[in-house]
């Protein structure tokens, strides 16, 4: 007797169902998309002249250059220290600002809470945000507020402000509907929607982006000294301009402690948070 879960020569159906569904998964679409890939690639390759064997045969003379950096100089280590601490306060203040800022840009930012002639110009402002480096920024708050960490604090917050409004958003829009429409039926308002049907979905999401951007802020802001927006790059730059490179590793080991010590703290607030 012939099973007749079973054709094609003794295949079941449910083999013949696998494969056609394998068959599918090889499309026209895919396949172009793969070549774009490719092609993007090479592309991407030939325009950052990337020459690995040149970077493997001139290796010593980084290995000589490392070399120079050694044995640290901590002569000045309470100096260093004092400017870390502005550093991290810089990337405390910065975040800060921007994480408020970010909220109500987020959420004009959302596809499912605004109509597209208020999201559209938003999002448009946040990509001009996070497309200008804190550098540029820090150079423009230079000139308006002088030197310092002021500017420097502003410049993080500009481009944070950015960079969060986008994530934030990106979390809105994952939000269940659910909670929302339960807060629309009581008869609430717009804003009330958003202040008890939105934002307990996303508070632990956004704190957690808050953190991480906190981290690169404050390494964001150990560079943006060289242009006198304070903290630690100022006497990392004044090293390097001396070529004092004892004094550069010296700093280079504060702030890899001290990132250490931040990425430790802010992991283990993530994990309770999410």
């Amino acid at each position: 007797m012939v099973n007749d879960k079973c054709i094609n020569g003794g295949a079941s159906v449910e083999v013949v169902q696998m494969l056609a569904k394998e068959n599918k998964r090889v499309t026209t679409g895919r396949v172009l998309l793969l070549v774009a890939t490719i092609a993007v690639l090479i592309f991407s390759y030939i325009q950052s002249e990337l020459d690995f064997p040149v970077l493997l045969q001139r290796g010593g003379n980084m290995v000589e250059y490392t070399k120079s950096y050694f044995p640290p100089d901590f002569s000045y280590w309470k100096t260093y220290l004092e400017d870390t601490l502005i550093t991290i306060s810089m990337g405390v203040w910065g975040t800060l600002l921007a994480a408020i800022a970010a909220i109500p840009l987020s959420i004009l930012a959302s596809e499912n809470v605004c109509p597209v002639w208020i999201v559209q110009p938003v999002r448009r402002l946040l990509d001009a945000m996070r497309a200008i480096n804190e550098i540029v920024f820090a150079l423009v708050f230079v000139v308006a507020v002088g030197l310092g960490p002021f500017a420097g604090v502003m410049a993080l917050f500009i481009h944070t402000a950015g960079a969060l409004g986008k994530l934030f958003s990106e979390a809105v829009e994952a939000i269940e509907p659910g909670q929302v429409e339960g807060v629309r039926a009581t008869g609430a308002s717009k804003i009330q929607e958003v202040i008890f049907g939105i934002i307990p979905q996303v508070i632990p999401l956004w704190t957690s982006f808050a953190l991480y951007r906190f981290e690169s802020n404050v390494r964001a802001a150990s560079v943006l000294g060289i242009v006198g927006a304070g903290g630690i790059g100022v006497s990392l730059y004044q090293s390097f301009q001396s070529f004092d490179y004892g004094k550069v590793c010296a700093i280079l080991i504060i702030l890899i402690l001290a990132t250490t010590i931040i990425d430790t703290i802010s992991a283990k607030l993530r994990n309770w948070l999410v």
